[in-house]
C-alpha cells in the first residue's frame, strides 16, 4: 500500500478503537458515578441502552450521508462530534441542573449515538474509494480489529485513570483525543477520494432493498453480531457466576476471547485477501466466512461441553476469534456488491447486524434461565450456523483481483 493508503487505514483503525474507548468508558466509570449521585441499576440501564438505540436506528441515514457528503466531511464531524458529546460528560453537574443527572445522561449518550452511528458504514466506503479488491478484507480486518483493541484496553486503562484524576478528567480527556482525530482525518483525508464513487450522487435506494447479495448478507450478519454480543455482555458472567470463578480468575480468563477476536479478525482479513487473488471474490470471502463460522460453532459447542477449564476457555476464546474472521469478509463482500452506494449499503449490513446484538444480550437469559446456561450458549452456535448458510445464498462473480 502507499502512504497515503496506510495512513488512511490507520486513522480508521484509530477511530474503531478511539469509538469503542468512548463506548465503554461509561461502563467502567457507571458504579463510581452512581454512587456519587444515587443512580439505580435500573436507570443506569436506561442511559447504557439509549446510545445503541440512535446508533442503531440511524446506521443506514449515516451510511446515506458518507455517500452524499463524502467521507471527509462526515468521519470528521463524527470524530469531532463523538469526542464533544464524550468529554461533555465531565460537565454533569451543571447539565444535570438544568434537566437532571439521568436525564442529562440519557441525552448525552443519545447524542453519542447519533454523531457516531455514520462511523462504519463511512469507513467502508472510505475501503473501497482508496483500496483496491485485493487490499479490502485485511484493511477491513484492521479496522474492526481496532473495536476488540478499544474495548480491551478501557477496562484497564479508564480505572487507572479514574483513580488517578477522577471520572471527569477521565471524559475529558478521552473526548478530547477523539476530537484529535478527527481533525487529523480532515487534514489526511483531503483532495480525492481515492478512485471509487463521487460523493454526491443519489443513492439508488430501490436497487439495494432490492439487491439479494445485500439481503443474504445482512442476514449473515445479524447471525454474526448475535453471537459476537453473548460474548460481550455474557461472558463474564457466565466465568463468574455459573463457572464460579473467583473475581480475579474471572477477570482473567474473560479477556482472552477478545484477545482472539483482536487477533484473528486482521488475520482473517489477510487470508480472504489471499484466497481472492487466489480463488476470485466470490469462492475468495465465501471461503473464510463459511470456513470461519463452522469453526466457530464447532469451538462453541466443544468449550461449553468441556470439563477442563482452560480447554473450554481457550476453545470459546477461538469460536469468538473464528466468528471475527468471518466477520471482515460480511463487509468486504458488501463493498463488492454495492457499487457507488457503498456507504448506504454498509449501513444496511450494520443495522441488521446491530439487530442481533440488541437481541442476544437479552435472548440469552431467557434461554438459560428455562434450558440452562449451556443452551443459552449453544443457541449463539446455532444462529452461527444461520450466518454461515447465508453465505450460499451470495453470488459474486469469482475473477481473481489483482494483489
Amino acid at each position: 500500500m502507499s502512504a497515503k493508503q496506510w495512513t488512511i487505514a490507520l486513522l480508521m483503525c484509530a477511530f474503531s478503537v478511539l469509538s469503542y474507548f468512548d463506548r465503554t468508558i461509561l461502563s467502567v466509570a457507571a458504579p463510581t458515578m452512581m454512587r456519587e449521585f444515587g443512580i439505580t441499576p435500573e436507570r443506569m440501564g436506561v442511559v447504557f441502552s439509549s446510545f445503541q438505540l440512535s446508533y442503531t436506528i440511524l446506521m443506514v441515514a449515516g451510511g446515506w450521508l458518507a455517500d452524499r457528503w463524502g467521507v471527509r466531511v462526515v468521519l470528521t464531524v463524527m470524530g469531532v462530534g463523538a469526542g464533544l458529546t464524550t468529554a461533555a460528560v465531565a460537565g454533569l453537574d451543571w447539565l444535570a441542573a438544568i434537566a437532571g443527572i439521568v436525564p442529562a445522561l440519557v441525552v448525552l449518550r443519545l447524542a453519542f449515538g447519533v454523531v457516531t452511528a455514520p462511523l462504519y458504514p463511512s469507513t467502508g466506503r472510505a475501503n473501497a474509494m482508496w483500496m483496491s479488491g485485493a487490499q479490502r478484507s485485511r484493511v477491513q480486518g484492521l479496522v474492526n480489529g481496532g473495536a476488540g483493541l478499544g474495548g480491551a484496553i478501557s477496562p484497564m486503562l479508564v480505572t487507572a485513570l479514574i483513580a488517578w484524576v477522577g471520572w471527569r478528567v477521565s471524559f475529558a480527556a478521552a473526548g478530547a483525543v477523539t476530537v484529535a482525530a478527527g481533525l487529523a482525518w480532515w487534514l489526511a483525508a483531503g483532495g480525492t477520494e481515492g478512485h471509487g464513487a463521487v460523493a454526491g450522487s443519489r443513492v439508488e435506494w430501490g436497487g439495494l432493498l432490492r439487491n439479494t447479495n445485500l439481503r443474504w448478507l445482512t442476514f449473515g450478519y445479524f447471525a454474526v453480531d448475535y453471537f459476537e454480543y453473548i460474548f460481550f455482555y455474557w461472558i463474564y458472567y457466565y466465568l463468574g457466576e455459573v463457572k464460579k470463578l473467583p473475581a480475579q480468575d474471572t477477570a482473567f480468563y474473560a479477556t482472552w476471547p477478545f484477545v482472539a477476536w483482536m487477533l484473528l479478525m486482521p488475520a482473517g482479513g489477510w487470508m480472504a485477501d489471499r484466497l481472492v487473488v487466489r480463488l476470485g471474490r466470490g469462492r475468495g470471502l465465501k471461503a473464510v466466512g463459511v470456513g470461519g463460522l463452522a469453526l466457530s460453532a464447532v469451538c462453541l459447542f466443544a468449550g461449553v461441553g468441556a470439563s477442563d477449564l482452560v480447554t473450554s476457555v481457550v476453545l470459546m476464546s477461538l469460536a469468538l476469534g473464528f466468528c471475527a474472521a468471518s466477520d471482515v469478509v460480511f463487509w468486504t463482500a458488501t463493498l463488492e456488491i454495492a457499487g457507488k452506494d457503498t456507504g448506504a449499503a454498509c449501513g444496511i449490513l450494520n443495522m441488521g447486524g446491530n439487530i442481533g446484538g440488541i437481541l442476544a444480550p437479552a435472548l440469552t437469559p431467557l434461554i438459560a434461565a428455562r434450558w440452562g446456561w449451556e443452551w443459552g450458549l449453544y443457541a449463539g452456535g446455532l444462529v452461527a450456523l444461520g450466518g454461515l448458510a447465508a453465505w450460499f445464498g451470495v453470488r459474486l462473480p469469482d475473477r481473481p483481483s489483482r494483489p
